[in-house]
């Protein structure tokens, strides 16, 4: 079976946590030359496969693609630039008739813009936090979300990996909350979203299939009161960059998450209900957070999960997969077969 890994790679000189407070984070969302080469070898851990990389740049991956040298491509492309850049390439594919890993233009162009997403779920009777967006400098809490309180998360609209999510991005009054808009409109050139702060426990859901065959893996538990003293309760930049590194990681995870059985059940339906609502293929990664009841809320949807392969780096979907009994090799190889089911596409057997 021929494969194309379509990635971004980071450039060599971005390949680790940028230096300064807080860093650059322009290529956050693009996976290091090791990440792509260990998806790489994962797949072909399987003799009947023969993966090759194609970087993700148009002018490199587009005069491969057209060729249709591949049975399938198995997709980790963030894209390059624009609100709906995971969504281009799929959309290419599409067009082209390849077969693809993963979500489709639709879902990856939903999930970047934050609001739109909540605006889907909120539209399926599933709970997330009250938000609204804004670009406004002179923005007051009272007219932005009326009857809501300090303090609040001001988030970029379309960015993951936590670009623009700093330890700043907790606002405490108005003051903050119009710097935090301004410094999303100067560095984004985008509006901010701004959500009420949920006080309770977080987590994140590992999604692995399609259909009625779509499970949850181990759910992983991030213990925010791990952080060091000076960052707020959210899941930050700082957090996951800067404070947690492979030589000095936090033992800020859980996993399998310490849940009652009726929460446990809960979540899990929760996220799956959210999977299928938004179209969610193969695989997927689901941020979940507590409200002051206790109800599971949908905070974001990663369709492109993160999937460093050395434990160190506490990359959830993978240590989830561990949790399940699955090394890194079956894990990616358990994504292509999904992928290849779905498009009827007989995945070789070994003998």
């Amino acid at each position: 079976m021929r494969v194309a890994l379509l990635a971004n790679i980071k450039p060599k000189e971005n390949v680790t946590a940028p230096d300064g407070p807080f860093g650059d984070d322009t290529y956050a969302e693009w996976d290091h030359i090791e990440t792509v080469q260990a998806v790489c070898d994962a797949l072909n851990s399987d003799p009947n496969v023969n993966c090759e990389i194609v970087e993700a740049i148009p002018e490199i991956a587009l005069p491969r693609l057209m060729v249709r040298a591949y049975d399938i491509v198995f997709n980790i492309a963030e894209g390059m630039r624009g609100a709906s850049r995971e969504a281009q390439f799929p959309a290419v594919m599409e067009m082209l008739g390849i077969a693809y890993t993963g979500s489709g233009p639709l879902t990856l162009a939903t999930a970047l813009d934050k609001a739109r997403t909540k605006e889907v779920l909120q539209h399926h009777g599933i709970p997330v936090a009250r938000f609204t967006t804004s670009s406004d400098t002179q923005a007051m809490l009272a007219g932005l979300l009326p009857g809501s309180e300090f303090p609040v998360v001001v988030k970029p609209l379309s960015e993951g990996s936590s670009k623009g999510v700093k330890n700043s991005s907790f606002a405490k009054n108005n003051a903050e909350l119009r710097a935090e808009i301004g410094r999303i409109a100067s560095d984004y050139d985008q509006p901010a979203i701004i959500e009420e702060f949920l006080p309770g426990r977080e987590f994140t859901v590992a999604v692995l299939g399609n259909g009625k065959d779509a499970r949850v893996l181990p759910i992983v538990e991030i213990r925010l009161s791990e952080l060091p003293a000076e960052a707020n309760g959210i899941y930050s930049y700082e957090a996951k960059w800067i404070y947690d590194v492979r030589d000095n990681p936090l033992d800020i995870f859980t996993c399998p998450a310490k849940l009652t059985p009726e929460l446990e059940k809960e979540i899990s339906e929760t996220v799956l209900r959210t999977f299928h609502v938004l179209d969610c293929k193969d695989w997927s990664r689901i941020d979940v957070r507590l409200d002051s009841h206790g109800k599971p809320n949908i905070i974001e949807i990663n369709p492109l999960p993160g999937i460093l392969p050395n434990p160190e780096d506490n990359s959830c979907f993978p240590k989830a997969a561990r949790t399940a009994g699955m090394s890194y090799n079956e894990t990616m190889l358990a994504v292509l077969k999904a992928g290849c089911r779905r498009y009827g596409i007989a995945f070789p057997a070994n003998d």
